[in-house]
């Protein structure tokens, strides 16, 4: 049924959806909510049984999850993620690249090449690889949409977190890179900076002290995201509501970017 002419573009009906990382967290919630709005999803991660309760989610409302255990970080297994994807939907329309890591906090004088090799393997070369393969597909089917999850410490590092800033301005970039290309056959790559969102992920944020007082005291709004509110940005992303937007990094940070701090507290209530 028709919800109206501007409504029902941002419906993904009929759609197949890849996600990484949706075990859990951002990468979760998108799924849910592709979901909702129509679409069948392949969800991935490292484990399968976390994949799997998330599956009977999807299929309790009625779409389609094809959940399937892959590390992103190996070629091979991107290469069989989207095999079982195509053998299972017949194409993939929409790509989310969520899954990610961060697996030192503290000075770079501290981190080593497995650290290295750790978190570029997984949030960028795996990126890279899986929106290679996908992007190829798109462009035989005569287009899609790419979203990558990036963050904001990709445009400002954060202190501690030299590493995996890094990895994420090369999200950014890659992003507007793919789009540069690839928008002649149709494919339209987007990204989404997002600021601490409560997660697993975060724990180690979220659970400082310090570190939490200071990225309340330093957002606009006064808090922590959840994750269901990077939902409504994907979704846009994914749908034809956003159909002459491509390069373009979306950030989520509660207004961290826009707040001055010294001013904000001098202004009266």
């Amino acid at each position: 049924m028709s919800r109206g002419k501007y409504l029902d573009k941002f419906l993904l009906s009929g759609q197949v959806a890849l996600i990484t990382g949706a075990s859990r967290g951002i990468g979760r919630e998108i799924a849910l909510g592709f979901a909702e709005a129509g679409a069948d999803i392949v969800l991935a991660s490292r484990k399968l049984p976390d994949l799997e309760a998330v599956a009977k989610e999807i299929t309790a409302v009625g779409r389609k999850a094809l959940p399937v255990a892959a590390n992103i970080r190996n070629i091979d297994e991107v290469m069989s993620l989207v095999k079982k994807a195509v053998e299972e939907f017949g194409r993939i329309d929409i790509l989310v690249n969520n899954a990610a890591t961060n697996p030192v906090f503290g000075s770079v004088f501290k981190m080593d090449e497995r650290a290295w090799e750790t978190t570029i393997g997984l949030n960028l070369k795996g990126y890279f690889f899986l929106s290679q393969a996908v992007g190829r597909m798109m462009k035989e089917k005569g287009g899609g949409r790419i979203i990558n999850i990036a963050s904001i410490d990709g445009i400002r590092p954060r202190l501690g977190a030299s590493l995996y800033a890094i990895s994420k301005a090369g999200v950014i970039m890659l992003t507007q890179a793919l789009a540069q290309e690839w928008g002649r056959y149709n494919i339209r790559v987007n990204s989404i900076a997002p600021g601490v969102v409560r997660t697993r992920f975060s724990e180690a944020l979220v659970n400082n002290p310090t570190i939490h007082a200071s990225t309340l005291d330093s957002t606009a709004l006064g808090r922590i995201a959840e994750a269901e509110e990077i939902v409504g940005a994907a979704l846009f992303l994914a749908s034809e509501a956003s159909s002459y937007l491509t390069g373009q990094t979306i950030v989520i940070d509660g207004g961290h970017f826009a707040y001055v701090q010294t001013l904000a507290k001098d202004l009266p209530a």
